[in-house]
């Protein structure tokens, strides 16, 4: 018999009214991977991801998670995941360490195990020194990684993360890698992650896909995509950036995720201001 997948869809379409935001989508990701969704603003990638989060239904098609059907067991796949969208998701007036106790009893992490999973899910974050501080005094790169705690405490099979790093700097963006890549090789962790960083795809992901108008244009190892465009043998001087305008067309104009990046930084300097 065939492994048990990370995720499985089957012909996953939804629409919202007459727009077709995800069309016919077929996928697998297999169990321990880092699986990386790429595409322009609109391809279909967020609301892809909030139906694995089971925070949209399954419209049309199927959908395993983990080996539970979306449909049936929403309930139970909700406990085994970790989900950290694009959307400010902490309670500035709450400290670092209260945000995270709060997410560990909404996965319902037990009682008697909820101080050790909070405290290491903020070690493993590298926050243990400001766990006491309120949350609206941490900086953006402190935010995204407090919000990746929140993700973690439940120490999920599956962790979906929608452009995780947008607006960070590098050294920022680096450190928070460098964290989850540590607790991924700890727990086994599958990650499924939306970013507009194409170097950052290319050195994490063992496999991605890319989406464009809700269809599934391109998957595979990022070196076997660079390797198969047209007139680039082997993949000489190719980047992931070029299979991204290859498939993307015209459209990457508009891809490049300055519009979810302004929403989500001004977001952010918003919970900031608050208190």
């Amino acid at each position: 018999m065939p492994s048990v997948a990370a995720v499985d869809c089957r012909g996953l379409t939804h629409r919202y009214g007459d727009f077709t935001a995800v069309d016919d989508l077929t996928l697998r990701v297999e169990v321990g991977e880092t699986f990386g969704l790429l595409g322009p603003n609109g391809a279909g990638k967020s609301t892809f991801i909030k139906t694995l989060a089971t925070l949209s239904p399954v419209q049309h098609g199927e959908l395993s998670i983990l080996g539970l059907d979306a449909t049936r067991d929403a309930a139970d796949i909700r406990y085994n995941i970790g989900y950290v969208p694009q959307q400010l998701s902490i309670e500035p007036l709450l400290t670092g360490r209260q945000n995270v106790a709060w997410f560990a009893r909404l996965y319902g992490v037990p009682r008697r195990e909820r101080d050790d999973r909070v405290s290491a899910a903020l070690e493993a974050m590298g926050l243990t020194d400001v766990a006491d501080r309120p949350a609206q005094s941490y900086s953006g790169g402190m935010v995204r990684r407090l919000e990746l705690a929140q993700a973690l405490v439940n120490r999920p099979a599956l962790l979906l993360l929608d452009e995780p790093t947008v607006g960070l700097d590098p050294i920022a963006r680096e450190g928070v890698w460098t964290q989850l890549e540590s607790m991924q090789a700890e727990f086994g962790m599958t990650v499924l992650l939306t970013t507009h960083y194409m170097e950052e795809a290319d050195a994490l992901c063992d496999r991605v896909a890319l989406l464009h108008h809700g269809k599934l244009q391109a998957q595979g190892a990022p070196a076997e995509l660079k390797a198969s465009l047209p007139g680039r043998p082997n993949g000489a001087e190719t980047s992931l950036e070029d299979v991204f305008r290859h498939y993307a067309g015209g459209d990457l104009a508009d891809g490049g995720g300055e519009g979810d990046f302004s929403r989500v930084r001004a977001g952010r300097r918003t919970a900031r201001r608050v208190g």
